[in-house]
C-alpha cells in the first residue's frame, strides 16, 4: 500500500511517499480501507517530535480517519465488517489502510460522508467539549472566536451557533473574515488592528462578551479576557501563535470571570468512555443537520507533506482532509 512515513523527526517536507506492506489486525483490531484523513495542527507537532506524546519512529502520521472496515483480527465485533466508521486512529491515517482498535471506531450514517466526518473529529469534539462541559455556553450569549478562520475557529463558529450563541469571528485578514462569515459568524474582526478592541466593542454594539475561544495564545489573550464581561469563561483551547500567554490573575478576581482549560485529548485520555460518548455526540448531531462540518480543502495522498507544513505555518483557511485512495 501507499503510505506516508515518517523517519526522522522535523519539518514535514521531509516525509516520505513510501510503498508499505499492507497492515493486518490484530487481537481487537479492525482494518479499514482509509477514505479520507483529516490533517491539523497536532499532526505537525507529532512529525517534529514536539507533541507532549511522542510516537516512536518510524510511523505513518494521520489521526482522524474515516473509511470501510475490510478485515477484524480475533474479538473485534463480526458486526464491523463492511461499515464506514470514524475513528481517532492515533497514527497511521496517512495510507491507503490502517489497523486500527476496533473500540475505537464509531459507525457512520449513510447520511454523513466520510471526508466531512475526517475533517470534524478532532476540532468539532473539542468545541463540543469546551462549549458545552467546559464553557457551559447558553442560547443568546455571545462568543468570540480568536484565530477563527482556521480548522479549529471553523469549527468553533459552526458548533456555537448551532447552540444559539452571536458569534464575532476574529481573524487577519478580508479573504479570511469573508470565509468566517460564510461559516456562519454574525460579525468578523481583524485582531491583527493594534485598535481591534474597539473594533469588538463595536461588533458586539451592546452585547456582553460571554465566552472567549481561544486556541491562540499570546498578545491576544490577554486582550480578549479584559473583553469578558463579568461572570464570563475564557476557553484555553491552544497556543498556535506559539507564545503561552500569561495573565495577570487580578482580572480574573474583578470580572468574576473563568479561566477554563479546555484539552479534550486529556479528557479521553482519563476516560475512553466519555471519549466514545463525545464522538457519537457529534456524529448524532451530523446526522440531523445540526452542525455541518466539511472539509475546506482536498488532497491526494502525495501532497500531504506540504499540506502540514502550512499548517504550521498558519498558512491554510479552515481544514484540510487528505484522500489516501488519490
Amino acid at each position: 500500500m501507499r503510505a506516508i512515513q515518517c523517519l526522522a523527526y522535523g519539518d514535514p517536507e521531509a516525509l516520505k511517499l513510501a510503498e508499505l506492506p499492507d497492515p493486518v489486525a490484530g487481537p481487537g483490531e479492525v482494518v479499514i480501507r482509509v477514505e479520507a484523513t483529516g490533517l491539523g495542527f497536532v499532526d505537525g507537532l507529532q512529525v517534529r517530535g514536539a507533541y507532549q506524546v511522542k510516537t516512536p519512529l518510524p510511523f505513518v502520521p494521520g489521526n482522524e480517519v474515516a473509511g470501510t472496515v475490510v478485515a477484524l483480527g480475533a474479538g473485534a465485533p463480526a458486526a464491523l465488517l463492511g461499515k464506514r466508521v470514524l475513528a481517532m486512529a492515533g497514527k497511521g491515517g496517512l495510507a491507503e489502510k490502517a489497523a486500527i482498535p476496533a473500540a475505537a471506531c464509531a459507525v457512520l450514517p449513510d447520511n454523513v460522508e466520510s471526508a466531512a466526518a475526517a475533517s470534524a473529529l478532532i476540532n468539532y469534539c473539542t468545541a463540543l467539549y469546551g462549549f458545552e462541559d467546559c464553557g457551559r455556553l447558553r442560547a443568546g450569549e455571545s462568543v468570540l472566536v480568536l484565530g477563527a478562520s482556521g480548522g479549529v475557529g471553523m469549527a468553533a463558529i459552526d458548533v456555537a451557533k448551532s447552540l444559539g450563541a452571536f458569534v464575532v469571528a476574529a481573524a487577519s485578514s478580508a479573504e479570511r473574515r469573508a470565509a468566517c462569515l460564510a461559516r456562519g459568524a454574525d460579525v468578523a474582526v481583524d485582531y491583527t488592528a493594534p485598535d481591534w478592541r474597539r473594533a469588538l466593542e463595536a461588533a458586539l454594539a451592546g452585547r456582553p462578551l460571554d465566552v472567549v475561544y481561544d486556541p491562540v495564545g499570546g498578545a491576544w489573550s490577554e486582550t480578549a479576557f479584559r473583553c469578558l464581561a463579568p461572570g464570563g469563561r475564557h476557553l484555553v483551547v491552544g497556543f498556535a501563535s506559539g507564545e503561552i500567554a500569561k495573565l495577570p490573575l487580578n482580572l480574573a478576581l474583578l470580572k468574576r470571570a473563568s479561566l477554563v482549560g479546555v484539552d479534550w485529548g486529556g479528557h479521553v485520555r482519563a476516560d475512553a468512555a466519555a471519549g466514545a460518548e463525545l464522538t457519537q455526540r457529534l456524529i448524532d448531531r451530523m446526522a440531523k443537520g445540526r452542525i455541518a462540518p466539511r472539509p475546506d480543502s482536498t488532497y491526494p495522498l502525495a501532497a500531504a507533506p506540504d499540506v502540514m507544513a502550512a499548517l504550521l505555518t498558519r498558512g491554510n483557511i479552515g481544514k484540510p482532509v487528505i484522500l489516501p485512495q488519490n
